[in-house]
């Protein structure tokens, strides 16, 4: 099985190592390069450290933070949290944590609220609607709030990392146009696989008017729909859970019986296998998370392949580079931690054992 426990030291090693390609990759910008963000399977690391006037805190002095979860009960940001609450407890600061539960609506009141109180040094924020956010969080930090991003854009454009609020502390991101595209590669393997003159695919969103939900499926688009063998026939929801996913599958297969691949979140993933299951039906499945669970189903030939991603990581990311730029005014500026991951963070029965999974799924 694939190791539950998160090699954080190892995983640490590959941010550094994503933080030196992409001052690299900036340095040949600088020399007339285009660096492309979407699109394409590679991993695409920009990163701008910016040195600006601090109005941070004294390195012995306790720092308040705000972590705004997109959903605290969601197995994804699990691990994330702990991790940020790890990483805080070690730099000497406090973390609130502001439970949005998937509504965009709240997660600004609760934005908007924070900054009100002026309890705050700084802010990590998991953006349910980034392009929403913008104007709010450029609000905090000209009231000398350092922000930075986690796990998801904080912006309209959705293909890159890069910070896209001017005076962004941190933007540590997976960028959701990128997994959609490792996704789409997934399916189109998946689809060679099966041999067949078309390829039916049910495709299942977390919830589908989410930034997150649009990304992602503009990546996937931008590879399935250059191959005509592959059509997606079915959508439905899953809304980041098990049940969600199961409804979902069993609605979906009832419609369109015809479904031979089905592609949707870990999550969702778990609910639809039950479903295919049930069926009796040959679909083969592709998960998008990476989790501990999903890279199991992937080792025993249950789920054809799954994307992965490293909330852990990113939540430990974050902090650290936020608290960097409370106390000393340096702005991180982008990484994406899976950038070293083997194979692109693209799991298979072949590549599986390469992968740790750090959250439950």
């Amino acid at each position: 099985m694939p190791n539950t426990d998160p090699d954080q030291s190892s995983a640490r090693l590959r941010v550094r190592a994503a933080r030196v390609r992409a001052a690299a990759g900036a340095a040949a910008a600088v020399a007339g390069l285009s660096l492309l963000a979407g699109g394409c399977g590679g991993s695409s690391v920009t990163t701008s450290n910016t040195a600006v006037t601090s109005s941070g805190s004294a390195s012995g002095q306790k720092l308040h933070l705000a972590y705004f979860s997109f959903a605290e009960q969601n197995s994804y940001d699990a691990p994330m949290l702990a991790s940020a609450q790890k990483a805080a407890a070690a730099a000497n600061a406090q973390v609130t944590v502001f439970d949005a539960n998937n509504n965009p609506q709240t997660q600004y009141s609760q934005i908007q609220d924070a900054i009100a109180t002026g309890s705050y040094a700084g802010f990590v924020i998991q953006p349910i609607d980034g392009a929403g956010l913008t104007s709010l969080v450029k609000e905090a930090i000209g009231k000398h709030i350092q922000a930075a991003a986690v796990s998801q854009v904080l912006g309209p454009d959705l293909q890159t990392p890069t910070p896209q609020v001017p005076g962004e502390a941190a933007s540590v991101v997976y960028v959701d146009v990128a997994r959609g595209v490792r996704a789409g590669k997934l399916v189109e393997a998946a689809c060679a696989n099966l041999q067949t003159s078309t390829c039916d695919v049910g495709y299942v969103y977390d919830q589908k008017a989410s930034g997150y939900d649009q990304g992602v499926r503009a990546g996937f688009d931008s590879v399935v729909s250059h191959d005509p063998k592959i059509k997606v026939v079915a959508e439905g929801q899953a809304f980041f859970t098990a049940s969600g996913g199961l409804q979902a599958a069993q609605t979906m297969l009832q419609a369109r019986p015809d479904i031979n691949i089905m592609v949707g979140s870990d999550q969702g993933m778990e609910g639809a296998t039950s479903a295919i299951q049930n069926s009796g039906k040959k679909v083969l499945i592709v998960g998008i998370g990476g989790s501990v669970a999903g890279l199991n189903h992937v080792k025993n030939g249950t789920w054809f392949g799954d994307v992965v991603a490293l909330p852990a990581t990113e939540g430990q990311v974050a902090v650290e580079d936020l608290v960097k730029a409370i106390r000393t005014g340096h702005h991180s500026g982008a990484v994406t931690v899976e950038a070293g991951l083997p194979n692109d963070g693209i799991a298979t029965q072949k590549t599986v054992n390469e992968f740790t999974g750090e959250w439950a799924g």
